[in-house]
């Protein structure tokens, strides 16, 4: 923990009811930040709440992928947003191409791509009416390899490196820092179950080879305030593996 890092700002965290997104929001509140914390989840939100009464966050019930409900979380910041990291995302039960329904594909693209993309265009008139601003997406191991989920995640996961990609260099010139952390296993709730015969066949051998051992939500965490923060004030466009050395093998 580094004491003030975020003294002053207000940072949007969706997904933060469990997982990444609840680590990356009680780390930027103990470092003296206001967080909106965004989630689906309205009795994980309350939790969040009611356990850290002390911290200065704010909680907003919403689906991302929704107009109305991004406009209710930036409502929420009353006109001050330094920090979004668009965090929420799902998985797709490692079902392939040629198994994949269209309703399984369009509910991911709707919360990793629909809402990542919505997210980001409601805070960017914040960030260049205040003349600065800082955005962590949450990639994946799936948008940088391609055998590691189904073909909805990877294929919603490399348009979210995309998004970040173009984001940082449309606004580099307005002080406005896109980025983007690409985890691999984590312990979260997100999901990581076989609806594919095929699919456990051909990717589970390879995962128990080359795939490290999960990480902690809280070992994310630190590499999106990193990203987040002035620390990285000279960091835009690129896209940060925190994989224990998957991408290395």
């Amino acid at each position: 923990m580094l004491t003030g890092r975020f003294e002053g700002k207000t940072v949007i965290v969706t997904g933060a009811a469990s997982g990444i997104g609840l680590a990356t929001t009680l780390r930027i509140a103990r470092e003296g930040g206001r967080v909106i914390a965004v989630d689906l989840n309205e009795e994980g939100l309350a939790a969040l709440k009611e356990e850290h009464a002390n911290r200065d966050i704010v909680t907003v019930t919403a689906d991302i992928g929704e107009n109305e409900d991004v406009a209710r979380v930036i409502e929420a910041c009353n006109g001050q947003c330094d920090g979004l990291t668009n965090n929420a995302g799902i998985m797709d039960k490692f079902v392939p191409i040629g198994e994949v329904s269209d309703e399984m594909w369009e509910k991911v693209f709707h919360v990793n791509v629909l809402g990542t993309m919505k997210m980001t265009r409601a805070v960017i008139p914040l960030m260049l009416g205040a003349g600065h601003g800082s955005i962590c997406n949450t990639a994946s191991m799936g948008g940088i390899v391609g055998g590691a989920a189904g073909a909805a995640y990877p294929a919603s996961k490399f348009a979210v490196v995309g998004i970040t990609k173009n984001t940082s260099f449309m606004y580099a010139p307005n002080n406005i820092r896109v980025n983007a952390v690409a985890p691999g296993a984590v312990r979260t709730n997100i999901g990581g179950d076989f609806a594919s015969h095929l699919a456990l066949a051909r990717v589970g051998p390879r995962m128990q080879v080359v795939v490290p051992p999960p990480a902690a939500p809280e070992e994310i965490a630190a590499a999106i305030t990193f990203l987040l923060s002035d620390d990285s004030a000279n960091v835009t466009g690129a896209v940060l593996p925190s994989d224990g050395g998957w991408s290395a093998a």
